[in-house]
């Protein structure tokens, strides 16, 4: 139920950045449904490989670089997603910081918590 429940929040949140943030765009409700299950699944498998192999730079940033692969995991996302796009690299990078915020917030309210 609780990955129900993330799955859904992450939609809504996809499809409200879409319309707020000018450089993405998604094309409806199955498709940032797509982009969520995507997304998910790029956090759980490719995203550890990543921060393995990026450590060096991830200490030497004190954590920042982590936001440089969560751009690049936005943007592998619309490789993956027809109708998912979004038009740069630094429109990703943001766009993954906000949705980070908006999950969290947005876990915490809906009782969705990472435990």
């Amino acid at each position: 139920m609780k990955l129900f429940i993330r799955i859904l929040v992450t939609t809504i949140l996809v499809i409200v950045l879409s319309y707020f943030m000018k450089g993405v765009r998604v094309d409806g409700v199955v498709t940032a449904l797509t982009v969520a299950v995507v997304l998910g699944l790029l956090n759980a498998f490719i995203k550890p490989v990543l921060v393995f192999f990026t450590l060096p730079f991830t200490i030497f940033t004190l954590g920042l670089f982590l936001i440089v692969i969560n751009g690049i995991l936005i943007l592998a996302c619309t490789k993956i997603v027809g109708g998912f796009q979004v038009d740069s690299f630094w429109t990703a990078t943001l766009f993954s910081i906000i949705l980070s915020l908006s999950q969290s917030i947005m876990y915490k309210i809906t009782g969705g918590s990472k435990k």
